[in-house]
């Protein structure tokens, strides 16, 4: 930021400031596009859920109503029901005519036998349609249209329509136009309500729907005669019960879907050879109604001309109900299918993730409980030993950058230090005065141990560099200006460079200003998450992080693999790696202590994990190469790097969709088994971390705020990684940033 001098001019900004604005012009566009692809994820999920009913689903059907107010020429009239000119008239099939009509379509399975029959027999028929299933199979009713069936509209997710709204019945027949018109590039004026049968099935509540969609110009289907095939009784039972009495015409129910149809499928062609040696004509809906037009008669209380349509012809004669989509409709449509086929493909693939990610957690449970448990009972055996106690004096390195406010506290800790030290405050150019208090804390404590070592503002590995290479001892500990220290925690923390194969150790990370609800949170998930997870790793030999608050190196090791590396936001993870492909081993010390001032605000909380997770991100690709390595080097790359991807990348990536499945299940499909699905997987976690609490002898009251954090503070975490990943996949910068500090962390003893 530009500042302003005691004289009143305008400062250039720093160089600090000029890449923190960099960095947060940066990071705006970046955070929308990932809480766009949640939205994203949300949408299709959505789109499928209403696809499959289950989500806006109503499976209520209704019977045994009053039709008094439907007039009785319409209760007693022919099944085709059209209101030209506002007048309500019934139109039938002529005798030794049928017109077969197959519901609830299209069906992957079933809908191709049927229309392959049809052509077989040259026969015609009238598909009444469901929108959703349209958008999942455009292609089946694109052939169902170009083979010179007619199709009609059966709603879009099968509802009884005398429940709903006059919004929702305008929404199911327009999202069916629309699927059709993306499908096969047709509107229709056919329709048949779900659950219907004859005209005398009309009741007073069906009645005015079927009066709406007529202003619409809609013709309603009804049946004459119903096969029943949906309780497959047999296929002679269905060819009997489909055939019409006396030579009568018939408009003829069958199904192409809505269940097993193998029943149907048998009985068609027996049924068409059947009807066909009695002398019948098959047609289609339209057909039906043009033949009466041209007899001059609507056999059934109507006018002629009733099948005529609205808006024109269209070419053939048995599908004049269609109209070619055009303009906005047939482009929506487009988008409606290609919506669909989206989520078809992502709903399938992100189930599959979800069982991974589902695997890959209780795995990680599991690893964590059994190695947790052996690297407990081995390091705490009485006979353990690291080699001969290590009492030479060691080096500590804290650099600082602006933490006034914490400087005192770190140096009143290391002044109790049961260990011979050193200590080398590197002042990172800061500009609160931290190098002046911390030489008069020195003084006050009488500590003749401290240097203060100031540097041009330059970043938080270059300080830790300098501090190494200003180090008299050949052992570093490297710990954060806001952390404090217990007595023995240098001296445990070096013990296990008693054996000359461990290069580097980390210690027991824990959260100071843990009586916050963010502070517990934190405090949960370092027992749980870090520690617990250090144990394991240790065990596998594969350690990737050691954390910044608490650290050892052999110095020459550090020097050999190049120092603190500039090249990533994570130096711990980047020099814990490098250190592992020099072929040292990286080691766990939980009786090694620090206590250290976690993030007091959600901001500074995102900030300091999107650092993290991105800086883990770029500390693997900058390493990728272990990969292929032989050696040591071979040996993290092939076992470490994949447990490390799985378990701090993939997994936490794609852990929102337990979230979100979870959360879809309990609004849309079965909230009490979702909900105990839930709570199982959080006894499980519960277990974790109780375990993970008695090793570290912490106390258990805090795991009541775990609930909350699983709801709260998990997305949150969630939605930080999604960010840095975003970040990578863009090809984003961004630089170390200071967290601002409170200094409430004291001594250890004070932390309960």
């Amino acid at each position: 930021m530009t500042t302003t001098s005691s004289r009143g001019r305008r400062r250039a900004p720093s160089r600090i400031g000029r890449a923190a604005g960099k960095a947060a012009a940066l990071q705006k566009p970046r955070v929308i596009l990932a809480l766009l692809l949640l939205l994203a994820l949300t949408s299709v999920m959505l789109l499928d859920g209403y696809l499959r009913a289950e989500v806006g689903g109503d499976q209520r059907v209704r019977t045994g109503a009053s039709s008094s107010d439907v007039p009785d020429d319409i209760l007693d009239g022919g099944p085709i029901l059209t209101f030209r000119g506002g007048q309500a008239t019934t139109v039938s099939v002529p005798d030794k005519t049928i017109a077969l009509t197959f519901d609830d379509g299209p069906n992957p399975t079933w809908t191709p036998q049927v229309l392959k029959i049809l052509e077989e027999y040259d026969v015609p028929g009238t598909f009444f349609v469901v929108g959703s299933m349209v958008s999942r199979y455009p292609g089946i009713v694109k052939d169902m249209v170009e083979q010179g069936n007619e199709v009609g509209i059966h709603t879009f997710t099968h509802v009884d329509l005398s429940y709903q709204s006059e919004a929702r019945v305008t929404r199911e027949m327009t999202q069916t136009q629309l699927a059709l018109a993306g499908a096969a590039g047709i509107t229709t004026t056919l329709f048949r309500a779900p659950y219907s049968s004859e005209t005398d099935a009309i009741d007073n509540y069906s009645w005015p729907v079927y009066q709406e969609l007529g202003e619409d110009g809609y013709t309603s289907v009804f049946v004459d005669t119903d096969s029943d095939d949906w309780k497959r009784p047999g296929v002679s039972k269905i060819i009997k019960w489909a055939t019409p009495e006396d030579g009568e015409g018939a408009s003829v129910l069958f199904h192409d879907a809505g269940g097993e149809r193998s029943q149907t499928i048998a009985a068609l062609p027996k049924y068409i050879e059947k009807m066909k040696a009695a002398g019948y004509t098959f047609t289609t809906i339209s057909g039906a109604m043009a033949e009466q037009t041209a007899a001059g008669n609507t056999g059934g209380n109507g006018v002629p001309g009733a099948g005529a349509g609205v808006g024109g012809a269209a070419a053939s004669p048995l599908q004049a109900a269609h109209r070619e989509a055009t303009g906005v409709t047939l482009y929506e449509g487009k988008a409606l299918i290609a919506a669909v086929t989206l989520a078809e493909w992502t709903v399938p693939a992100l189930s599959v993730g979800l069982m991974v990610v589902g695997v890959a957690v209780m795995g990680r449970f599991g690893m964590m409980l059994v190695l947790a448990r052996r690297h407990h009972r081995k390091r705490n055996r009485r006979r353990f030993s690291w080699g001969p106690t290590v009492t030479r004096p060691v080096s500590v390195i804290v650099p600082a950058y602006n933490e006034k406010e914490c400087i005192a506290n770190t140096l009143a800790s290391l002044a109790k230090s049961t260990h011979p030290i050193e200590i080398l405050v590197v002042d990172d150019g800061s500009t609160d005065g931290t190098s002046r208090i911390a030489r008069e804390a020195a003084d006050r404590l009488g500590m003749t141990n401290v240097r203060v070592l100031r540097q041009e503002n330059a970043g938080k590995p270059a300080a830790l560099n300098h501090g190494v290479r200003s180090a008299r001892h050949d052992i570093v500990v490297m710990m954060d200006g806001d952390t404090v220290f217990e007595p023995d925690a240098v001296h445990q923390l070096v013990q296990p460079f008693a054996d000359p194969k461990v290069g580097a150790v980390a210690g027991n990370a824990k959260v100071g200003n843990r009586d916050t609800v963010i502070g517990a949170w934190q405090h949960i998930e370092y027992v749980m998450g870090f520690n617990l997870d250090r144990r394991m790793y240790d065990l596998l030999r594969c350690m990737p992080t050691i954390p910044g608050a608490i650290g050892a190196f052999r110095r020459d090791a550090v020097l050999e693999v190049g120092g603190m590396s500039e090249d990533t936001l994570a130096e711990d993870t980047d020099i814990t790696i490098a250190m592992h492909r020099a072929g040292w081993q990286v080691v766990y010390q939980e009786h090694a202590k620090a206590w250290t001032e976690a993030p007091g605000s959600l901001k500074q909380l995102w900030s300091q994990r999107y650092r993290w997770s991105y800086g883990t991100m770029q500390a693997l690709w900058k390493h990728r190469k272990s990969l292929t390595d032989k050696g040591p080097s071979g040996r993290f790359g092939r076992v470490g790097m994949p447990l490390v991807v799985l378990f701090q990348i993939v997994t936490p990536v794609f852990a929102p969709l337990i979230d979100v499945f979870t959360l879809y299940s309990m609004i849309f499909i079965d909230f009490r088994a979702a909900l105990l699905a839930w709570l199982a997987v959080l006894c499980v976690q519960l277990v974790c971390a109780a375990y993970a609490f008695r090793l570290d002898r912490e106390k258990y009251r805090y795991l009541l705020m775990m609930p909350l954090q699983q709801l709260a503070y998990r997305q949150m975490m969630y939605l930080v990684l999604i960010h840095s990943c975003v970040t990578a996949l863009t090809g984003g910068r961004l630089r170390w940033q200071k967290l601002k500090r409170t200094g409430e962390v004291g001594t250890p003893a004070g932390v309960s």
